[in-house]
């Protein structure tokens, strides 16, 4: 069946390999536009992307024609390739071989995009390990509130 409306919204978050302090500050804007071109190139819109030196956050619309892993492996295994290739991170570099896809709501659009763009000054306060686990209590929470009794 063809889906002609969708409101897919995915707010990923890719780790480099054992959490590396990898991505440099002055290569990280080089990084976001190319991964937002892939995402772009791949019949998806990307909202929001902030490249942290060991983790990248970035928020899209995806086209009911990709899945999440299918976007995420593209992203993946593309930018690894470009960042190796223009030695953008001093030494080979590579995600994890897992990342994390959250789904966002088309109301929460805007919230996200704040979070995402204010990475800097949230990782003043909370390191990246204590941000991924709040995620992931946050979504196991609602995931047992939202449990379906059948």
């Amino acid at each position: 069946m063809k889906i002609e409306y969708n409101n897919l919204y995915t707010h990923f978050v890719f780790s480099t390999y054992n959490r590396q302090v990898l991505i440099p500050e002055h290569n990280r804007i080089r990084i976001e536009k190319y991964i937002t071109g892939i995402v772009n190139n791949n019949s998806s819109k990307l909202y929001a992307i902030y490249a942290n030196p060991e983790h990248v956050h970035f928020l899209v619309s995806r086209s009911p024609s990709i899945s999440e892993e299918q976007i995420a492996t593209i992203v993946a295994d593309s930018s690894e390739h470009f960042i190796n290739e223009n030695k953008l991170a001093g030494h080979n570099f590579s995600w994890q071989r897992s990342a994390s896809a959250f789904s966002v709501s088309k109301s929460d659009i805007d919230k996200v995009c704040k979070y995402i763009l204010n990475q800097p000054n949230h990782h003043k306060k909370q390191s990246f390990a204590e941000e991924y686990e709040q995620f992931i209590k946050y979504y196991q929470e609602t995931l047992q509130k939202n449990k379906v009794i059948r």
